[in-house]
């Protein structure tokens, strides 16, 4: 459903728009229209696809606002994606996360809206061990947060297609079902380790740590930050004192610190996937398929 002031954006990327969007009324008239739904990053995309179900492009169109290979911290909107926010039936994002899509919904938005952030219990980075009193965004990596997103996003779809709220509906209540899955996997899969610190690039896995582990972060809240030399000294004591055989890199973020270290310490370098956006590398995969292989990573690292 398409809002008629969109070409009015243009290159003028936060205009005020004021038109907004109705509700549908009918299956003929969602037929006629369809839904348009822009996703901030891949977690949401992914959500909203999988809500979306067998309408995911016969009537349902989600556009996601992070490109492939892209670090969404970094996202700067262009003028097209303004105008994807601006014509969107519904915007899924976090805010809090990327400026850009904050400042696009609040200018531009003329549909409806689910902030992820005020659908989870977001906590500080402090509660995962961080000296920070800044809200860890990275909900996704525990799965049950993720459920959670997508029965608001079906609840939402719901509401502008009601002719097909029962197969939102029911999509969400599968997707919640493999989620649930996927958090049993991760509670029995990593409750019986040899060892419990986990050492990465930085802070993208705190959520993670209600099931048992301790993430220590190499380059701290930014995955562009430097770590001191004192830092460095002291993961290298580290890696030896607990017997750790891996440190961690990530996708999307430059691997060379964490490599460094894992040479120096002699120990093994492996990646796990913060799940922000998919790669050309990992093109083929989805959120499941990734955390699992993030989960036998672990396995694997902490002799589990």
């Amino acid at each position: 459903m398409k809002s008629l002031a969109v070409a009015a954006i243009g290159a003028a990327l936060l205009l005020p728009v004021v038109s907004g969007c109705a509700a549908f009324t009918d299956d003929s008239a969602s037929s006629a229209d369809g839904v348009e739904v822009a996703a901030a990053f891949y977690p949401l995309q992914y959500v909203a696809e999988r809500v979306a179900g067998d309408r995911l492009g016969h009537g349902v169109t989600v556009e996601t606002l992070t490109a492939p290979g892209g670090e969404p911290h970094d996202l700067e909107l262009s003028p097209k994606q303004v105008a994807d926010v601006a014509q969107a039936d519904l915007v899924v994002y976090e805010r809090g996360f990327q400026q850009s899509v904050d400042d696009a919904v609040d200018t531009n938005a003329t549909g409806d809206t689910v902030d992820a952030a005020s659908v989870v219990d977001l906590v500080p980075f402090r509660e995962h061990g961080v000296d920070s009193d800044e809200i860890d965004p990275h909900f996704w990596q525990d799965p049950l947060m993720l459920a959670d997103v997508a029965d608001t996003v079906a609840d939402h779809l719901a509401d502008i297609d009601p002719g097909h709220a029962d197969d939102y509906q029911a999509n969400a209540d599968d997707l919640r079902s493999d989620l649930e899955q996927l958090d049993q996997d991760y509670t029995a899969g990593l409750a019986s380790c040899e060892r419990s610190t986990v050492v990465v690039s930085h802070d993208a896995f705190g959520y993670l740590q209600r099931y048992g582990i301790q993430m220590k972060a190499i380059l701290g809240l930014s995955p562009e930050s430097e770590p001191t030399p004192a830092d460095l000294a002291e993961l290298q004591d580290l890696v030896k004192s607990e017997g750790i055989t891996t440190v961690f890199s990530e996708t999307l973020a430059p691997k060379e610190v964490a490599e460094s270290l894992a040479h120096d310490t002699g120990v093994k370098s492996a990646v796990l996937d913060p799940i922000e956006g998919l790669s050309d590398e990992t093109a083929d995969e989805d959120y499941l398929s990734l955390m699992r292989s993030n989960l036998s990573a672990l396995q694997e690292a902490n002799g589990c």
